[in-house]
């Protein structure tokens, strides 16, 4: 079984940055994807982006975000660079184990990012 514990959010201005991190307990193999999701209030749940040994985005942060891992310590990271309003969210990690999966196989509990305007 793996657990999730994301850290790192938190309250910035337009602009700011942050760094999520996520801690997987439990084995984490190096070909498992990781990947980061958020969701914002009345809105659902969309994907960030995602890592197994090439990082990919979503297009909305395509240029600011960038996901990298280190397996040696079963974690995967979200630095956010140049901030948006609109980036203001609930972000989850999220691990599945299998690449072709279409589904996730294991979730955080989340972190909330707020963006002042």
């Amino acid at each position: 079984q793996v657990q999730l514990v994301e850290s790192g959010g938190g309250l910035v201005q337009a602009g700011g940055s942050l760094r999520l991190s996520c801690a997987a307990s439990g084995r984490i193999g190096s070909s498992y994807t990781m990947g980061w999701f958020r969701q914002a209030p009345g809105k659902e749940r969309e994907f960030v982006a995602a890592i197994i040994w090439n990082p990919y985005y979503a297009d909305s942060v395509k240029g600011r975000f960038t996901i990298s891992r280190d397996n040696a310590k079963n974690t995967v990271y979200l630095q956010m660079n140049s901030l948006k309003p609109e980036d203001t969210a609930v972000y989850y990690c999220a691990v599945k184990t299998y690449s072709w999966k279409s589904d996730y196989d294991y979730w955080g509990q989340g972190t909330q990012v707020t963006v002042s305007a």
